[in-house]
């Protein structure tokens, strides 16, 4: 009999259950990932104990209710956050959103049949091995995403699903299965009716997955796109007319996500970065194609879409900086002109920039190296290395000291600092609070 390794927390959590008369079993993804060789992100536990019931079998854990209606606890030990749902079935559903009324159920056989896909419709216990009505074990050995039951049906109960299903196929590098294809492209209407957080949550999956370019092209081909960042199709296809460019700017843009670090900012960055370039094409006399100023409209616009998908203030501020900044590598910088883009970008993101501009390069044409921005990073690194004041709050001296050498408080402060400023960027010896001082007391003696 198959045999999966679990957590001693896990098993300690079904023998519990066990002990006092509760069926209870391992299920979905990670018993899905175990099967694949791969190690499970959580461990979720279905059981027929209704939640009043498993709160009372773990009265002496740390427990959390996140849904008593829906069934769901949580369950807290070793640092670990076991969800333990009971079974249930769901009637029909509102909005393709969420069901109008849950059952509980005593059948491991009900519950399983209310799941979205057969390899996630799968349970395991210890002593009675899998239960999998749906045969997920073969649909996970022929690399398939496949719908339990009718597609259509799946879908209308929650439109999320479709989305999912192209998560899925991208995480896992399988193939949706030809009536489930073809489902999600006849029920792509009802993502209007899911909230744009859900739908964000499952675009930024696709995008940290290994290879999210097969997520992207998914999305595109099925018109998914057109309800999470419809101002992408335009740039497939787009010839870019240029010498410096081997691929059109879709194919270019999918090159820069699946070649960025595994990091939602560096992918965001990577995915906008040549947005705005249908947008900006002109063509000279010689027939070569130019984009000029892409890298900022392509930053506006970044803003609007993330915020359009109700994303954190702090993630569309560092995407935007990214998406503006990355053609920086077309210039030559001074220490000063350097330290003026790590104040732009930060002292973290600046090797997301860094990252961004490699990929961006990497992904031009098969004749480049990125010499250039590997020797930028050393600069910076030097830089931030030696802790080279940065910007004004990075001044030795500060307004307080102005007014106490007689400066009347207002625009006059700030402009002394800033211009205190630009002289310690040229010479950083002078942030000095006394050599900045004495500079002071002159010029107020000569005044």
């Amino acid at each position: 009999m198959l045999n999966i390794k679990m957590p001693k927390t896990v098993l300690y959590i079904l023998d519990k259950l066990n002990k006092v008369g509760f069926e209870a079993y391992i299920v979905g993804g990670c018993v899905r990932d175990s099967l694949m060789n791969r190690i499970p992100n959580d461990w979720d536990i279905t059981t027929s104990a209704l939640p009043c019931q498993i709160l009372n079998v773990f009265k002496e854990e740390k427990t959390i209710d996140i849904g008593k209606k829906f069934g769901t606890i949580i369950v807290i030990k070793n640092s670990m956050h076991i969800e333990i749902t009971t079974f249930r079935a769901e009637s029909e559903y509102k909005d393709s959103r969420r069901p109008q009324v849950i059952e509980f159920k005593k059948d491991i056989l009900e519950d399983l049949a209310r799941r979205d896909f057969t390899i996630n419709s799968i349970s395991y216990h210890p002593k009675i091995g899998l239960i999998d009505p749906f045969e997920g074990k073969n649909d996970i050995s022929l690399g398939v995403i496949k719908t339990v039951g009718r597609p259509h049906e799946r879908f209308s109960e929650d439109a999320l699903r479709i989305l999912r299903a192209i998560r899925f196929s991208t995480q896992l590098n399988f193939y949706i299965e030809k009536n489930t294809y073809e489902a999600i492209i006849d029920s792509k209407e009802k993502l209007e009716n899911i909230s744009k957080e859900r739908i964000r949550d499952e675009f930024f999956k696709i995008l940290l997955s290994d290879k999210p370019s097969k997520g992207i092209r998914l999305l595109v081909k099925t018109r998914l796109m057109d309800y999470i960042v419809p101002e992408i199709v335009e740039s497939v296809d787009f010839n870019q007319y240029n010498p410096h460019h081997d691929k059109d700017v879709f194919s270019h843009m999918l090159c820069v996500v699946d070649k960025s670090p595994k990091i939602i900012e560096n992918r965001l960055a990577a995915f906008f970065h040549d947005i705005s370039k249908p947008n900006t094409f002109t063509v000279d006399d010689q027939g070569i194609g130019h984009f000029y100023n892409h890298h900022k409209k392509g930053s506006e616009l970044a803003k609007i879409i993330l915020k359009r998908l109700n994303s954190p203030k702090k993630l569309i501020n560092t995407v935007s900086t990214l998406v503006k900044e990355h053609m920086i590598g077309h210039n030559e910088f001074s220490d000063k002109g350097l330290k003026r883009v790590i104040n732009r970008v930060g002292r973290k993101e600046i090797y997301m920039l860094l990252d961004l501009m490699r990929a961006d390069k990497i992904c031009t044409n098969e004749n480049v190296n990125t010499n250039d921005i590997d020797k930028l990073e050393i600069r910076i690194r030097e830089i931030l290395n030696r802790k080279d004041p940065m910007s004004i709050k990075d001044l030795a001296i500060d307004g307080k000291d102005l007014i106490d050498l007689g400066i009347p408080q207002g625009k006059e402060i700030g402009r002394i600092l800033k211009e205190l400023f630009e002289m310690v960027m040229e010479d950083e010896k002078l942030n000095n609070k006394e050599k900045l001082l004495e500079i002071m007391k002159k010029r107020h003696k000569k005044s």
